[in-house]
């Protein structure tokens, strides 16, 4: 299966049902790092399985353990990107160190897909959700998001940052767009979609936390880590309910 059918294919899964989207940013003494998004579609499979495999025809038939690069992807969809304007380029180019790893089998009911980048500096991943969605300015992908229709681009813009003494993720609503996607139809849908979904944010620190802004906050046994569920309701429509600050010990 092509890089890009596959993809596509994958995203199109993640908009029909029920799924949980994992944000995790794992930071070391450094202040190096890796973010990944995991998206877990097999309550899907588990339902809808048989139809879903109907559809891929063939390739239903093996199961799928794929890894690629967005760059990879984007040397196949070259000729489209090369139609795009300069920014939307600028946009993609952002993408090209993503590893993108899709498992899929019918048989074991299992969808399970994970985009991955290291990072330098946490600074570097601002806005880098949103970034991702300009893959749906890719000619004949209209309706497709990174990791579902319209994932990332929830009308804010998200920024951390982490100083070895505090750590923020902080996403500021643009309330003008926020208010035409509520005036439009479509929103209704897609609120019906995600519905049943959620988003969990799973964060590893290279130091014990001393305290957290949101009290929904489950620590592990270490206190260097923290996961924080949401529904996916709220990502999309009240993405600053998603805002906490940590606090590390000394």
């Amino acid at each position: 299966m092509k890089l890009y059918k596959l993809l596509s294919f994958s995203f199109l899964i993640a908009t029909l049902t029920s799924c949980t989207f994992t944000e995790n940013i794992t930071i070391n003494e450094n202040g190096t790092g890796k973010f990944s998004v995991d998206m877990d579609g097999s309550a899907l499979m588990e339902m809808a399985g048989d139809q879903i495999g109907s559809q891929m025809g063939a390739d239903a038939k093996k199961d799928i353990d794929s890894t690629f690069t967005f760059k990879q992807l984007f040397e196949e969809k070259k000729d489209s990107i090369a139609k795009m304007s300069p920014e939307a380029q600028k946009e993609l180019k952002k993408l090209e160190n993503f590893v993108v790893t899709t498992k899929m089998s019918a048989e074991k009911k299992q969808f399970l897909m994970t985009m991955a980048t290291d990072f330098k500096n946490v600074n570097e991943l601002q806005d880098i959700l949103q970034t991702a969605s300009a893959l749906q300015k890719l000619e004949g992908s209209a309706n497709v998001g990174p990791m579902g229709s319209g994932f990332g681009n929830n009308n804010s813009k998200l920024s951390y940052t982490y100083d070895g003494k505090k750590f923020t993720r902080k996403a500021v609503i643009d309330k003008e767009k926020l208010a035409e996607v509520k005036k439009d139809s479509a929103a209704d849908m897609s609120k019906m979609m995600f519905a049943s979904s959620n988003y969990v944010i799973k964060y590893h620190f290279p130091k014990k936390i001393k305290k957290v802004s949101n009290p929904n906050a489950l620590f592990s046994d270490d206190r260097k880590s923290i996961t924080i569920q949401y529904t996916f309701t709220d990502y999309m429509e009240n993405p600053d309910k998603l805002n906490f600050d940590v606090e590390f010990e000394k």
